[in-house]
């Protein structure tokens, strides 16, 4: 185990119709005057917008609006976000969504009191600073895993560039999580969210460094919780059980408690940003595509195959194949795509309309024209991302 510094300061706030004490947790934090930020008429239509302005407004606080955050959030509304804070005086954010929400608040937050160009930020010209905007959340899906993690993920569209930035001040000061919130995602995001929150578990979990068990055993946790409750959340939308462990399994899954101590991967997220950047699918669905294929291309590699098995046996469930650890491997895989495939979401790019035309161009943005490779666990590379690229096709 590697020696590491853990802090996670984000106040959770669980439980149903927690959203009510919105106003009060805010005003606690010294917020006057808020930026509330959110995606379409959803939260109009359910009653969820109309719940937090009057909780807002109980506690004597003035609010402003941003909405029209979409799925990989565009740094166009950061900036629209950016200049509404400057002129209004606001002192806090809030986000009520998921995490394209929140991660829209986080770069607002910390753009504001830059002098340059958000974007900057986002591709790393620039590094934030002390300062920013201090940023609450009220979570409608579980999936980015934002409402407690130090990053965020931002899209440039007209560059169809996907970047992000993080910072020890970037973790929400309080996140309110009400699984009701969640009753009404259609299925096809339910199942999105559970992946992302698979990746992150395995992101994590699929790591080189030895003597990891109480890592190693926290992360196959979060996997088997969404294993076993996603089927159970898409036959029954309004169960609860359900609902409030995958909730706080997207939380717990991304707010590094599982990574602490040992070296993390990240590839198959840095990948899926590629693919997302370029033709704007849900996050969720990339990974679906790309983490079988890779754990299939990982397993041709000694250093990897028991890792791998060990993840089938302790996730899944497979016996271990003691004279052949790749195919225990691959049982583990094997369940994994059954898995991606009964929720309803894609298993190739050609299943999400994706062709081969920027396989070379994804590839050399991952590993800088083909200078340096990628990954942890299973070094990548540019000729490694092709032929990858090529099996997810």
């Amino acid at each position: 185990m590697n020696s590491f510094t853990f802090q996670c300061g984000t106040k959770m706030i669980f439980g149903k119709g927690a959203e009510k004490g919105a106003g009060s947790e805010l005003k606690a934090f010294g917020a006057h005057q808020v930026l509330l930020v959110y995606g379409g008429q959803s939260i109009k239509k359910s009653g969820l917008y109309g719940r937090v302005c009057d909780a807002m407004r109980e506690s004597g606080l003035s609010w402003l609006d941003l909405p029209g955050v979409v799925p990989n959030p565009r740094v166009s509304l950061v900036r629209k976000g950016i200049e509404l804070c400057r002129e209004n005086g606001v002192d806090f954010l809030l986000a009520v969504g998921g995490g394209s929400v929140i991660d829209t608040c986080k770069a607002i937050s910390f753009g504001v009191f830059y002098e340059g160009d958000v974007w900057d930020l986002v591709v790393h010209k620039a590094e934030p600073g002390t300062q920013r905007l201090p940023v609450a959340t009220i979570l409608t899906l579980p999936a980015a895993g934002s409402e407690e993690s130090d990053s965020c993920v931002i899209s440039d569209e007209t560059l169809h560039i996907k970047g992000g930035f993080g910072s020890p001040l970037m973790r929400p000061v309080f996140s309110i999580l009400n699984p009701e919130l969640t009753y009404t995602l259609p299925p096809y995001q339910t199942a999105c969210g559970c992946m992302d929150i698979m990746a992150h578990a395995m992101e994590r979990y699929f790591s080189q460094t030895k003597h990891v068990e109480v890592t190693d055993r926290m992360g196959e946790a979060m996997m088997k919780v969404i294993i076993h409750n996603l089927p159970l959340a898409l036959a029954d939308p309004c169960n609860e059980a359900a609902r409030s462990e995958i909730m706080l399994a997207g939380t717990w899954a991304q707010n590094d408690m599982t990574g602490t101590g040992r070296e993390q991967d990240w590839f198959n997220h840095g990948l899926e940003h590629q693919i997302s950047g370029f033709y704007d699918i849900a996050h969720g669905a990339g990974l679906a595509i790309s983490f079988p294929a890779w754990m299939r291309f990982a397993s041709t590699r000694s250093e990897c195959v028991d890792k791998l098995a060990q993840y089938a046996v302790r996730v899944w469930g497979a016996e271990m194949n003691f004279e052949d650890p790749r195919e225990t491997a691959l049982e583990g895989v094997r369940r994994l795509s059954a898995l991606i495939r009964e929720a309803g979401l894609p298993t190739t790019l050609h299943e999400a309309g994706i062709g081969a035309e920027r396989f070379e161009e994804m590839a050399d943005n991952l590993t800088a024209n083909g200078t340096t490779t990628c990954g942890a666990f299973c070094r990548m590379t540019k000729q490694d991302i092709l032929e990858l690229l090529r099996s997810m096709a």
